[in-house]
């Protein structure tokens, strides 16, 4: 990537790729099958679903049914997605001053998170074990 060129969706997907790697055993065994997509912003309708003023507010989500509510899928379900939103990555690293690379970990392991119905606390000591 030239100097002062943004991170491209593809460099997102692989720092996202490297995140999935590092989380741990139990969970890792249970990632098999989730997708991770980039997209520029979440659209409007994601937005309203989740009642954000604008698109700047989202940088990850799950979508697709938790291991909570049962680990196989109902015929012509699709599999989980995390999607990251990368410019809304981009500026909370400009803000933040946080590595990139740490920034789409916390935010794919706190969206993994959901695939298995755990809570914020939860969520947080995941994050602490994967570093």
């Amino acid at each position: 990537m030239p100097v002062g060129m943004a991170p491209s969706a593809t460099d997102f997907e692989a720092l996202a790729l490297r995140a999935f790697a590092r989380i741990p055993e139990p969970f890792a065994r249970h990632l098999e099958g989730i997708r991770v997509t980039i997209a520029e912003f979440a659209d409007e309708e994601t937005l309203a679903a989740l009642g954000l003023e604008t698109a700047w507010e989202l940088t990850g989500l799950y979508h697709g049914r938790s291991l909570a509510e049962g680990d196989s899928f109902a015929p012509g379900e699709l599999p989980p997605v995390i999607t990251l939103y990368r410019q809304p990555l981009l500026a909370e690293w400009c803000e933040t001053g946080v590595t990139l690379e740490n920034l789409i970990a916390h935010v794919v392991i706190h969206e993994v998170g959901h695939h298995f119905g755990l809570s914020d606390a939860q969520m947080h000591a995941l994050e602490d074990e994967a570093r």
